[in-house]
């Protein structure tokens, strides 16, 4: 099991070269080649994901039944992501490749993971129930009946505040798990790092190249929104994609002071 060692302070993670505007593109290509390498490793997580995300929103008319699912994402996705990134690390080693290979790296990481998911799950839990406190405050309701969206177009049955106070926590969220994951589960695979430690590696990443990385949460924005588009299918190919690439983003600051 992984210790929670600090092995280095996140503000060591220094880019001292100017990493060019769409080199995020480039990370999507090696992720690419990473997943040709091991198509169905990395697609057995994507197709978990996919399985799990059509059983969570099979009710999805209700915003709050759609918050619960973007929390039980945010508890489970570092852990498949740290199965995705252990594939693209032991390729780039030359070591072993195959899925029962990448689940190892769950028993060896385990503690600092669960951490990882848990801080994510009690931040974005804080900031759902402020919203809709705040909400509550205003409106006096924080969503329609649940009883009137079972057929009904929920959408259409939001009021303009509580569409803006749903947007602005989605807005909100995705930023902050943004800042605080977008390296975080590689540094602690790579790095034994605890899961804070980690966090601050992330964020100190997105303030060293905030115009590659606001490229490259684009990127992942545009992907994410396809896969939902076509009905979670496109998430069996996006999602190990998206997890791949993580590695590749982490090698880009994190493994070249090592």
């Amino acid at each position: 099991m992984a210790t929670t060692t600090h092995y280095r302070d996140p503000q060591s993670l220094q880019v001292n070269r100017r990493i060019p505007l769409f080199r995020p593109f480039g990370w999507l290509a090696d992720a690419g080649r990473d997943l040709l390498a091991h198509p169905l490793a990395s697609m057995a997580y994507g197709v978990l994901v996919a399985v799990l995300g059509a059983l969570v929103l099979a009710y999805q008319r209700h915003p709050l039944f759609i918050a619960s699912a973007v929390l039980g994402f945010l508890l489970i996705g570092p852990v498949f992501t740290a199965g995705l990134c252990e594939l693209s690390r032991r390729r780039s080693r030359g070591e072993l490749v195959n899925f029962d290979t990448s689940l190892r790296v769950l028993v060896r990481c385990r503690q600092p993971l669960l951490r990882l998911s848990l801080i994510l799950l009690v931040v974005a839990a804080a900031w759902f129930a402020i919203s809709l406190g705040v909400l509550y405050w205003m409106h006096g309701s924080i969503a329609p009946p649940l009883e009137s969206t079972v057929w009904g177009d929920v959408w259409r049955q939001l009021t303009p505040p509580q569409l803006a106070v749903y947007g602005t926590s989605a807005l909100v969220l995705s930023v902050l798990a943004f800042l605080l994951t977008v390296i975080s589960v590689p540094t602690i695979i790579d790095r034994e790092a605890s899961a804070v430690s980690a966090m601050r590696s992330s964020a100190a990443a997105v303030r060293q190249q905030p115009l590659v990385m606001l490229v490259w949460a684009l990127l992942v924005c545009a992907l994410v929104i396809v896969g939902f588009a076509t009905w979670l299918l496109g998430l069996v190919v996006i999602f190990p994609l998206l997890g791949h690439a993580t590695w590749r983003v982490y090698e880009e600051f994190g493994r070249q002071d090592r």
